[in-house]
């Protein structure tokens, strides 16, 4: 499909919600950030090996550079489900590091217009993607060029930014 992407440096975070440890967790998207120096990266899938094997370890293991540089928040977003989300984030050690959000409602992708149609995941998963959000507002934002690839959206990439 023609997909629009609504988010952009400048723009707020959806005010949409997301759930995390399981489906009757519910976080406001745009509160939960609020006016924190923040950091959200999606991902097409839990588990799947770009997303298991470099992108969630990077940032986890380079949660105390971000922390140096201000970084007060870091989410992970992807379509799964809570249940499958914490239970990643249990594999991968994000307890106090990264938070682990389930957008299986597919609301933040929707909003954000980050769909991604991929066949072997079963469908439409939200690309693979990395912001910056300080006061509030979007002030970095890299969204991988095929939607799966992984070259811009890496921790060290976004380190980089801050």
């Amino acid at each position: 499909g023609n997909f629009v992407m609504s988010l952009a440096v400048g723009s707020e975070l959806p005010s949409v919600t997301v759930q995390e440890n399981n489906p009757g967790e519910s976080h406001n998207l745009k509160e939960l950030f609020g006016t924190k120096k923040g950091i959200l990266f999606g991902v097409p899938g839990a588990f799947t090996p770009g997303c298991h094997k470099s992108h969630l370890p990077g940032y986890v293991q380079d949660f105390d550079k971000f922390t140096a540089k201000g970084v007060e928040l870091i989410a992970c977003i992807a379509t799964n489900d809570a249940f499958v989300m914490a239970a990643w984030g249990e594999a991968q050690n994000t307890a106090g590091k990264v938070r682990m959000l389930s957008d299986a409602g597919m609301a933040f992708t929707k909003a954000a217009g980050l769909e991604i149609d991929i066949a072997p995941l079963g469908g439409v998963r939200c690309k693979r993607f990395a912001l910056v959000v300080e006061g509030g507002k979007i002030t970095h934002l890299d969204v991988e060029p095929d939607g799966g690839g992984l070259t811009c959206s890496l921790s060290n990439a976004i380190l980089a930014k801050l």
